[in-house]
């Protein structure tokens, strides 16, 4: 039992020793976030890495870097409908045409005295056109306005170390990588930014998978590498190597925290073994 405690004590000893190391190559950063309609400022407090042991290790550098904005507007004239959205129709003093109408999984709204109207891939103004073709025959000059109410049928998944992960709805056909990061509230101070996918599901198996460096998107400007996320697509952030590590310590750490000479210390110390050993 002793030898085991021994050999936990190494290994925390040289996780320590690592994150040290790790924690002087990698600047920490605290960031706060100041948006305005035409920019997003990203103020950062740095702690600058020493050179050598004569420089002073608590001094900070402050940095503010701004991140302009880029022309991704949406534009609802453009939106294709789809399964899930719900719309609205409104015909200029004709109320018996106008109501709310949610869009089936077929693509299709149930439409008073019409029945099954196919709106599928549709924009607003050909929707609008087609409505009022369908009621010229009981309405003269028909004035009609479509409002997309709820937009759902276009999803995007961000998973791993961002703020909020999960599913995101957006309103166009495609969406900006970094656009689609600060919705999800930013990477955590324990993603892996450089080492982020994009996956892209295909029905025939065929699953794509492009890499993408979120740090030079938020912190070089490099827009090159702002690539488009479509419908489907999941972008995972992951863990830095030295966030699993630490995942994986803190267990043994609390095993080492309750040991004691009895037969259940010895069985949770082998155990905690076992899972730094997986």
């Amino acid at each position: 039992m002793i030898q085991k405690l021994k050999y936990i004590g190494i290994l925390l000893v040289f996780a320590a020793t690592s994150a040290q190391a790790f924690a002087a190559a990698e600047p920490s950063e605290e960031l706060k976030i100041i948006e305005t309609p035409n920019t997003i400022e990203i103020h950062t407090s740095q702690i600058a890495a020493p050179l050598d042991k004569s420089q002073d290790t608590t001094a900070s550098e402050a940095t503010t870097k701004t991140i302009v904005s880029e022309s991704y507007k949406f534009d609802p004239l453009k939106y294709t409908l789809g399964p899930d959205d719900v719309i609205e129709i409104a015909v200029l003093r004709h109320p018996e045409f106008s109501g709310v109408y949610p869009i089936d999984q077929e693509g299709k709204i149930q439409y008073k005295f019409v029945g099954d109207i196919v709106v599928t891939g549709l924009t607003k103004s050909q929707l609008e056109q087609r409505i009022t073709d369908i009621i010229s025959s009981f309405v003269i000059t028909p004035e009609v306005n479509v409002t997309i109410n709820e937009y759902r049928s276009k999803v995007i998944y961000i998973l791993g170390e961002v703020g909020t992960p999960g599913k995101y709805y957006i309103r166009s056909e495609a969406i900006p990588v970094r656009e689609a990061v600060f919705q999800a509230g930013l990477p955590t101070g324990s993603a892996a930014m450089r080492k982020c996918q994009i996956i892209t599901p295909s029905k025939d198996g065929n699953v794509k998978i492009r890499k993408v460096d979120i740090y030079s998107l938020l912190y070089g400007g490099n827009l090159k590498k702002n690539i488009e996320m479509k419908p489907g697509d999941v972008l995972y952030v992951p863990s830095t190597v030295m966030a699993k590590l630490i995942r994986v310590i803190n267990p043994v750490a609390s095993t080492v925290g309750v040991a004691s000479s009895g037969p259940s210390s010895a069985s949770g110390g082998k155990a905690a073994l076992e899972t730094l050993a997986k």
